[in-house]
């Protein structure tokens, strides 16, 4: 017999998907989408870094990262640097522009998750962010190579 109270998480991550996907197809935070937002958060919070690393640490095939990528580049929110060792190779940095859009909409963000968790406690918004780091952690681990 299954534990209740994965019953009552599997359910309730269900709702949580969909409400997301109607959340982003309704009423979009800032002007990045999901894809964009977290490409750029990586960069910023862990240095220049190329397609290969970037696809890798997401679990995304090299095309699709590369594509987004250059929609990045293209707006003028990355830059490629070349790589000395192979001409071919490049790592892509974070530009001033980047960063500045990358932070208003991490902050439009904010402000909207403020605004849903405004009733709870900061006792509770704590313990809610380390389980779902934990949680998120346990997924990744779970994606195949």
């Amino acid at each position: 017999m299954m534990d209740h109270s994965i019953d009552v998480i599997e359910l309730e991550m269900a709702i949580l998907v969909r409400r997301l996907v109607s959340m982003t197809t309704y009423r979009k935070i800032g002007n990045l989408d999901r894809s964009a937002y977290l490409l750029l958060h990586q960069i910023a919070s862990h240095g220049s870094a190329g397609v290969k690393a970037l696809s890798d640490e997401f679990h995304l095939d090299i095309s699709t990262v590369s594509r987004q990528a250059a929609a990045l580049e293209q707006k003028g929110y990355v830059k490629r640097i070349p790589d000395p060792v192979d001409g071919r190779a490049y790592s892509l940095e974070m530009t001033d522009m980047g960063e500045e859009v990358l932070n208003e909409n991490k902050q439009a963000r904010q402000e909207s998750i403020g605004k849903m968790l405004s009733a709870w406690s900061d006792g509770e918004r704590v313990i809610f962010g380390e389980l779902l780091r934990k949680f998120n952690a346990a997924i990744h681990e779970e994606i195949p190579e």
